[in-house]
């Protein structure tokens, strides 16, 4: 069965400036052929703020720009962007594929505490994308509290979590990242960002991969940028899946 190459790529943002976040992932994505995937953080154009989707760059560029890097390394090229769309202002995850195919997922659970609620429109679509034989998940930074949202129906193999979360709840990031795997008999990549942000909250980082049994593949050390790499098994996941069959007692629920 196929293998999918996951880089996360732990990187600080420039406050509000989308060409010269774009200009330094330029020097990392030159450095990443041969990969199948490739993570971003949350906003990766501007940092987790209020205003970015009234200044931000056009979609069309963000794409554009993933496109080519994703043509490039010939791998799907994923991050959130803050984007003023046809319904209105939204932090959207972008995936792209080499031949320019957009797949996108629109935050649902907003940040209240900064009051994410009154400045996007919240998502209200799961999304499941199919890459290189892989079943992918696609998850915003808050989404991660909210197992019900990312609880696995049989559907997905690989859970992504994109974000700008605080270093005072690291903690909590590496936990749920953890519980979220092991609860979904499924792998999950974590890709955080580092430094600080335009309102003076640090980001520790703590990018992670972790395996369907919450361990640690790849680990980012915390509040130093890099990047962490693993190839993912699926014959590995299904292995495990056949072995200890937890999925087949789970509870019968439906989201509205």
């Amino acid at each position: 069965m196929p293998g999918l190459q996951l880089t996360v790529l732990q990187q600080p943002l420039v406050w509000m400036d989308g060409p010269a976040n774009l200009r330094h992932f330029d020097t990392l994505l030159a450095e990443l052929p041969g990969r199948d995937l490739i993570l971003l953080p949350e906003m990766f154009t501007t940092g987790f703020a209020m205003e970015a989707a009234q200044r931000s760059l056009p979609q069309r560029e963000v794409v554009a720009w993933m496109h080519d890097w994703a043509r490039q390394t010939d791998a799907m090229i994923a991050g959130s962007a803050a984007l003023q769309t046809e319904r209105g202002p939204v932090n959207r995850f972008l995936l792209v594929e080499p031949d320019g195919t957009l797949h996108f997922y629109d935050k649902r659970h907003l940040f209240r505490m900064a009051d994410e609620h009154q400045h996007y429109q919240a998502g209200d679509r799961r999304v499941i994308i199919p890459w290189r034989g892989f079943r992918i998940l696609p998850q915003v930074c808050y989404d991660l509290r909210f197992p019900v949202w990312s609880r696995n129906q049989n559907d997905y193999d690989l859970a992504l979590y994109v974000a700008n979360w605080p270093a005072p709840r690291a903690h909590h990031w590496k936990t749920l990242l953890a519980a979220r795997a092991i609860e979904n008999q499924a792998y999950v990549a974590g890709c955080n960002r580092t430094g600080r942000d335009g309102n003076g909250h640090r980001y520790s980082g703590d990018s992670a991969i972790i395996s369907p049994q919450g361990e640690a593949l790849a680990a980012a050390t915390p509040y130093v940028s890099g990047r962490i790499d693993a190839a993912l098994s699926l014959e590995a996941l299904n292995t495990w899946r056949d072995a200890f069959p937890a999925w087949q007692d789970a509870d019968p629920f439906s989201l509205s």
